[in-house]
């Protein structure tokens, strides 16, 4: 037997043997096809025809020549194996390979597989190669700063490093008003990350500093742990607190900050960045949006001057809005009015920048502009005393000391920090990679984390709060022309003259401003909204999962429904593999394909074999899903079939030892028919006898299980006789699903149905092979490389044993029944005159 695919340069004239076929039977096939004129392939096929003994070798090669020096151009020669003929078609002369058929004909090399020991001494040696490249590793800095273009880029950095330095002044004022302290640490947290990243980060074009999520979210661990849990309207954000109380919300945000850091900072030494991976974009797009409503929220106490408690237990929002709308006849209109202008100006002047960005030199700095306006007026109409608005207050000149955080602090809200730290590095990581594409430099997320984590630390230590990227910031930054983190470390020196020398001017600044320009900031997150839609098109599960995130996080709060989130995520996962989308497959086109038979209309599915397929990992909590899509697919429960058989045996059996039965040509003869037998229930011992393999050696005949039985005996007749379980996405099979799968392979076998399995690796038969899957039963020759492979296997193997069966009949009718593909891709049958002698 062999298999070929015969292709001529014409589309019309193309032959597919996609079934196994005798060389005798291949001249006859090409004689009937009208629209093949090849008389010299049809001759040659005559002589092979002459011939009445031959090997499966010689037929191979002999067909091989006949297609090479017939079908191929004169340039290709009859070894090769994979010949690209002219055109869109190929054509393939090779043996169906079984997984051991083909390990024998082409051996595997030997490869060391390094162990613990062997990456250990490799992570441990030491060479100054190694030496340099750790060293620029963790310095990214030496490597683009000596190669810095000075004419070039110098003033694109001076001009970006300007823009950005006024914006992250404004934006650190703001957002501390997010973490519940003055508004002045706000510029200690937009200048010190940014000395430490030049040195350590990866990224030229971020900008690091105050994020409004993480800034939201040190804001609830201090609303809790300053305040000792309580919810007393004495943290109110218009009561005029102490210095203690200042001094704790501080501390406990300095070290939150800290701790965060240093979070930061092991998951970077210790090499597993890849924790990010967890928080998909759909998740991050969720959360940011919650983390925004959060912000806008909590932004209205500012706005409207009110006594707002502050909460930070789940349904915290709603407990906020509470006491809004309670309280919303105090509204301060000056506030309001102030900030409502705010936000609409914000809002135009960024949809300008926005559509007209290529035709603006610089994108116009309006959060700039209205806070040197609001200050203005708020100083000239003296709008403190006239209508008690709460302004900035002071604004101390110079650095303060550094602090020793608290390690009480740690020991409350080591969950919030690692919940920042993550968050802090997934948005920064994500910016960094949109840029690091489109600059087409590389980025490491492990230097990330180090570079990030140390920022926290040394900006903690400084009494700022945690920081990452804000959007808007790292925008400013590279449409202004950035290069580099020049334009970063000259954004910081704005900032430091900002902290040193012209802080009082801000003084007279409304917290209703800060707010305004706070939410202003929030546009991007908003419009994330949008994502519904687009995601409920492309992929539901990615849309559910956006959702839950936004609903965990606005009625939990950030921490708990960052956390809730993740495990939604990982359920939504475990969810897909529990439930693949198993299919039946059938072949399509009358070649080597094989697709979902639901799909296709013109489809072929060779009788009685079933080809299933699993798209999933098989483990143990789907391996009960497997069997029942199985069993669905191929129609009956094997077990059931099994038990049913060996219970008929039984009465057959004692037939026989009765003498009721005889057993002729025609079939089954009973001399009683009043034979009648318990159907009493069995008890375990039976069942376990049930379900062993049948044996029917003890017989004088064969027994035809789809055949009329004796008497009420009846067994569900099953018209399966073979099955091939397509595993080629199967990544991995665990030991519990191992025994589930061998039950079922072993079901199968035991009631005569062949099994295979296709497209599995050599990893996964080895895995098996270790875990001692293999027995008398089961054995290692059901693998096979291809879905055809198996299917041209079985056909063989029906192919022989029918024409076994039927030998002694050979000399009466010396007809085979073949399968064969004609010319215009149609399925039809053949009857080919085959000799005796050459039947397989």
């Amino acid at each position: 037997m062999t298999t070929e695919m015969l292709s001529t340069n014409s589309p019309d004239t193309t032959l597919n043997i996609v079934h196994p076929i005798s060389p005798f039977a291949l001249s006859n096939i090409l004689r009937g096809s009208q629209d093949i004129q090849i008389p010299k392939l049809i001759s040659q096929g005559r002589k092979l025809k002459q011939k009445r003994h031959f090997n499966l070798l010689t037929a191979r090669r002999s067909i091989h020549h006949i297609v090479s020096k017939v079908f191929l151009p004169a340039t290709v020669t009859r070894e090769s194996k994979m010949i690209e003929a002219i055109g869109n078609q190929y054509i393939v002369a090779r043996p169906v390979y079984s997984t051991n058929t083909f390990g024998e004909e082409f051996k595997k090399t030997h490869r060391h597989h390094k162990t613990f020991l062997d990456h250990l001494k490799e992570c441990c040696s030491c060479s100054s190669q190694k030496a340099k490249k750790i060293a620029l590793s963790l310095f990214p800095v030496a490597s683009w700063l000596p190669a810095y273009k000075i004419k070039e880029w110098l003033l694109s950095d001076i001009v970006s490093g300007i823009s950005t330095g006024l914006v992250a002044v404004l934006q650190g004022l703001a957002f501390a008003l997010l973490v519940n302290i003055p508004p002045a640490y706000g510029l200690y947290a937009a200048f010190f990350p940014v000395l430490t990243y030049f040195f350590l980060g990866t990224s030229r074009h971020i900008s690091v500093g105050p994020f409004p999520v993480l800034s939201m979210m040190v804001g609830v661990v201090v609303t809790r742990v300053a305040s000792g849990g309580s919810t007393d309207s004495e943290l109110s954000s218009n009561s005029i607190e102490n210095d203690s109380v200042i001094e704790e919300k501080v501390m406990v945000a300095a070290s939150v900050t800290v701790l965060s850091g240093i979070i930061q900072l092991l998951l970077g030494v210790l090499q597993i960045g890849f924790v990010v991976i967890y928080l998909s974009e759909s998740l991050i797009s969720g959360f940011t949006t919650a983390a925004a409503i959060h912000v806008l929220v909590s932004q209205l106490k500012f706005m409207l001057q009110l006594k707002v408690p502050a909460y930070s237990d789940p349904f915290s929002i709603f407990k906020v809005l509470e006491s809004v709308f309670t309280q919303i006849q105090k509204t301060n209109i000056a506030d309001l009015v102030t900030s409502v202008i705010i936000l609409v100006v914000v809002f135009a002047v960024k949809e300008i920048n926005q559509r007209y960005r290529s035709k603006l030199p610089v994108p116009i700095p309006i959060e700039l502009i209205m806070t040197v306006i609001a200050t203005g007026v708020s100083y000239g109409c003296n709008f403190e005393d006239k209508f008690g608005v709460a302004v900035v207050g002071n604004m101390s000149l110079g650095f303060q000391p550094p602090i020793t955080p608290s390690v009480e602090v740690f020991q409350d809200t080591i969950g919030d920090s690692f919940g920042i730290a993550i968050v802090g590095f997934a948005v920064a990581f994500s910016v960094a990679s949109v840029y690091s594409l489109k600059y087409d430099y590389p980025i490491d997320g492990n230097q990330e984390l180090i570079a990030l984590g140390i920022s926290n630390i040394f900006t903690g230590a400084f009494k700022g709060f945690a920081g990452s990227t804000a959007l808007s910031r790292s925008g400013v930054q590279e449409s202004t022309g950035g290069k580099t983190q020049v334009a970063g470390l000259l954004s910081a020196v704005i900032v430091l003259i900002v902290i040193v020398a012209i802080g009082f001017l801000l003084q007279p600044l409304q917290k209703s401003v800060l707010a305004a320009l706070a939410l202003g900031n929030l546009k991007g997150m908003l419009m994330q909204f949008a994502e519904i839609g687009r995601l409920w098109k492309k992929d539901k599960y990615d849309c559910l999962i956006w959702i839950m995130t936004f609903i965990f996080a606005i009625v939990l709060g950030l921490g708990l429904g960052l956390a809730a989130s993740v495990a939604f995520q990982l359920l939504t996962i475990v969810f897909r593999t529990q439930f693949p989308k198993c299919s039946t497959l059938a072949n399509v086109g009358r070649s080597n394909i094989y697709k979902n038979k639901k799909n296709y209309a013109d489809v072929y599915e060779p009788e009685g074999v079933k080809i299933f397929r699993c798209p999933s990992p098989i483990y143990f909590a789907n391996i009960g899903f497997f069997k029942q899509k199985l069993i669905d697919a191929v129609g009956f429960n094997p077990l059931r079939i099994l038990r049913k058989r060996n219970k008929a045996l039984k009465k057959i059996r004692k037939l026989q030892k009765q003498g009721l039965i005889q057993v002729t040509p025609k079939g089954f003869i009973c001399t009683s028919d009043g034979f009648k037998d318990s159907d009493e229930e069995l008890d375990n011992n039976q069942i376990e006898e049930l379900d062993q393999p049948i044996n029917t050696a003890d017989l004088p005949f064969e027994i035809d299980w789809n055949a009329h039985l004796p008497l009420n005996i009846t067994v569900p007749a099953v018209s399966l006789h073979s099955l091939i379980l397509d595993f080629s996405a199967v990544s991995f099979l665990d030991v519990s699903s191992m025994r589930g799968l061998k039950k079922i392979l072993q079901e199968f076998i035991r009631i005569k149905v062949d099994v295979y399995i296709v497209g599995t690796d050599d990893d996964f038969i080895d895995k098996l092979a270790r875990c001692e899957f293999f027995d008398d039963e089961v054995t290692d020759s059901i693998f096979f490389l291809t879905i055809h492979d198996a299917v041209l296997h079985i056909l063989m193997k029906k192919d022989y044993s029918t024409s076994k069966f039927n030998s002694s009949q050979v000399q009466e009718k010396e007809m085979k029944f073949d399968f064969t593909i004609n010319t215009n891709g149609g399925l039809r049958n053949r009857e080919c005159q085959v000799p005796v002698e050459t039947k397989f």
